[in-house]
């Protein structure tokens, strides 16, 4: 997964604890492809203040993902399904269980 998706499953996951104007730009920049530049004239702000509201954006998504595991869990459990051998799946979901 690469660093465009990686964000946007962030996002999906976690947008509700975001702030709304800061989900709706992190949304056009990530969601829409809008630049920054289209964004900040779109929003009537800086360039410069929407880089820093998706950084500060970026920023709280890997806390929450830090602190949550939910993206990285799924990731888990998804490759999990495609795996025939029972112990381990049983292994690995006890891991997930157990926080590890």
């Amino acid at each position: 997964m690469d660093e465009f998706e990686y964000y946007n499953e962030l996002f999906l996951t976690y947008k509700d604890l975001i702030k709304e104007s800061n989900r709706e730009i992190f949304d056009l920049y990530y969601g829409e492809n809008l630049t920054m530049q289209e964004i900040a004239d779109l929003k009537g702000i800086s360039k410069a203040r929407v880089g820093t509201i998706i950084k500060n954006v970026k920023k709280n998504l890997l806390e929450y993902e830090n602190k949550l595991k939910v993206v990285f869990n799924n990731i888990k459990l998804e490759h999990l399904l495609e795996l025939d051998d029972l112990k381990l799946i049983k292994k690995e979901i006890k891991e997930i269980l157990k926080g590890e």
